[in-house]
């Protein structure tokens, strides 16, 4: 079964604990990037940023992030190289980001759905995979080679 990270601040933390718990009932492997605690003074970018990185490194299959609306969750882990993150909140978006885009981190956000939609969405992520249709491997290589390039103008200014 895929091994699946799970992350979020406060403001996604009950759903979290939730979205884990189903997860784990339905035969995934999870890994917790936290938070393991509810914090009101946390912020999602502790959490959310050592889960992209292990989506990007291959330490997991796909990510699951988590805060108050998902629209931090999804702009902190897509500053990370070799992440496709979006803020999903309806079930066509679920599958076809993941079909036509290569999405490979989830975000939501836990002050906005409940768990019902929350897990339905999850799943259909989650058994969604890469169509490979050359029309979108097209599009990939562009985003790979955008990032490419931030990733050596990055270099080179450091």
């Amino acid at each position: 079964m895929m091994l699946v990270g799970i992350a979020s601040d406060h403001g996604g933390f009950a759903l979290k604990a939730q979205m884990a718990e189903s997860l784990r009932a339905s035969g995934y492997e999870v890994v917790d990037f936290g938070a393991h605690q509810l914090d009101p003074g946390d912020d999602y970018p502790d959490f959310i940023i050592p889960l992209a990185k292990a989506v990007a490194t291959g330490q997991v299959e796909r990510g699951v992030a988590l805060c108050g609306s998902g629209v931090g969750a999804s702009i902190v882990a897509n500053k990370i190289c070799g992440v496709r993150a979006a803020l999903i909140h309806d079930v066509f978006s679920a599958h076809q980001g993941v079909e036509d885009d290569g999405m490979n981190v989830f975000c939501l956000g836990g002050k906005v759905i409940g768990p019902a939609l929350a897990w339905e969405l999850i799943e259909t992520f989650l058994t969604s995979y890469f169509s490979g249709a050359p029309r979108h491997r097209r599009r990939m290589a562009k985003v790979q080679a955008l990032e490419n390039q931030t990733r050596e103008n990055q270099e080179v200014g450091a």
